[in-house]
């Protein structure tokens, strides 16, 4: 394709000066590497989603989701990634920039999220056989200084892409009005952030599910030493109601477990470590586990789940879709950080409830320990982590087909 007045003018202003090289934080990974480019901070869950299901739906596959900023934590600390995904700084669009963050990477396949396009990046990527495809495209991503008064420079790069996918109405007629055909233009649902089912010993589930047969169980997932007494308060509080109520408590940051169990027995409940490989009996109140991969087991058990760190500033940082995607019903305070997003769209539906005290956690454990409360709440959190699944699938389709494909050119 000739390239416009208008591109071209770009890439000789930006060829200006000499462009700072990019650092990268880790080499590039062995075997095959999508790149993800998150242009909102916002969408950053839903981009890790989506990076997560593609490594879940390919074994050996890493990602990199490059973005503007580092996504940190609500204490300033980056967060750290996990297994598989590399979260890096975008470098910035000058060629040699370009080329030094294209030559580290040598990402197989691209998705482009939002809008916001870096010219010489694409050009760059698009040259070197790099399938490109672009989703969740919006409005806002196409209206910025450039585009609108160098239009021509998106005309030219829109077509590179093998798939564009908008999230509203309006922005298939922006991207129509830059040149590209209707029939290029998909539009879908925004990509939002799903969560992902955590793991479980099949085992251990039937094992604790028949120990606990016949009676109510709530999980505390989380929690701080600010916050034991709240949720032991509660828990005193719905035991008036529910003689065989179990908590199962999940201490984390600055409550270690053998100050939890002291505390709890101090206060007169009857308490078991789940870590010391015990199960409960008839006569256990709480059941203590300091161990993060038991988490998908105590979500599957418990119908409801108070999500620790949101009573407390600076340490709500557990996903609520995670809770949601297992079927349990979702309690939290005020202190979310950066899942708000997440736990206003579960409010919203009615699959979680915000709570300010011990008084409103009890009452609300009383209530939803109830099956047929925790159902309707389950099933409404349901609905929330399935919002997305069918443009998730788009894209897994999408990306495993052209990464098979690049495998057998190779």
């Amino acid at each position: 394709m000739a390239r416009s007045l208008g591109l071209s003018a770009y890439r000789a202003i930006a060829r200006r000066g000499e462009g700072v090289l990019p650092t990268p934080n880790s080499a590039r990974p062995h075997g095959e590497l999508l790149w993800i480019h998150c242009t909102e901070d916002d969408a950053f869950l839903a981009v890790k989603d989506l990076a997560l299901r593609q490594i879940s739906s390919r074994p050996g596959l890493n990602v990199l989701i490059t973005m503007a900023a580092l996504p940190r934590a609500d204490n300033g600390k980056c967060i750290a990634p996990p297994d598989g995904v590399f979260v890096e700084a975008i470098c910035e669009d000058h060629p040699a920039s370009v080329d030094a963050f294209l030559n580290h990477w040598a990402p197989d396949c691209c998705v482009w999220t939002g809008g916001w396009l870096h010219p010489n990046l694409i050009l760059a990527a698009d040259e070197r056989n790099c399938p490109l495809f672009l989703i969740n495209a919006d409005t806002s991503g196409f209206d910025g200084r450039r585009d609108r008064w160098l239009p021509d420079v998106a005309r030219n790069l829109l077509p590179m892409f093998a798939a564009v996918m908008v999230r509203t109405p309006a922005t298939a007629r922006r991207l129509n009005q830059l040149g590209l055909p209707k029939e290029d233009i998909e539009i879908t649902t925004a990509l939002q952030a799903s969560g992902q089912p955590l793991p479980c010993n099949e085992s251990d589930l039937a094992d604790l599910s028949a120990a606990c047969v016949g009676r109510a169980i709530w999980f505390a997932n989380g929690v701080h030493q600010e916050e034991l007494q709240t949720v032991l308060a509660a828990h005193r509080q719905a035991l008036r109601l529910s003689h065989r109520l179990l908590l199962i408590l999940r201490p984390t940051g600055n409550l270690a477990p053998k100050n939890a169990i002291s505390q709890i027995r101090n206060d007169g409940f009857r308490c078991m470590s789940w870590d010391d490989g015990n199960f409960p009996d008839e006569n256990t109140q709480v059941l203590i586990s300091e161990d993060p991969r038991e988490i998908g087991l105590f979500y599957r058990v418990a119908p409801v789940s108070f999500l620790g760190g949101s009573l407390v500033v600076g340490r709500g940082d557990i996903d609520p879709l995670e809770a949601a995607a297992l079927g349990s019903a979702v309690l939290y305070g005020p202190r979310v950080g950066r899942y708000l997003h997440s736990y206003s769209r579960l409010a919203s539906a009615g699959a979680a409830r915000i709570i300010n005290d011990s008084a409103a956690l009890g009452m609300a454990v009383t209530r939803l320990v109830a099956p047929d409360q925790a159902a309707l709440m389950a099933h409404a959190g349901w609905d929330v982590v399935s919002e997305g699944a069918a443009l998730m699938d788009r894209i897994t389709d999408l990306v495993q087909d052209t990464l098979d494909t690049q495998r057998g050119m190779n």
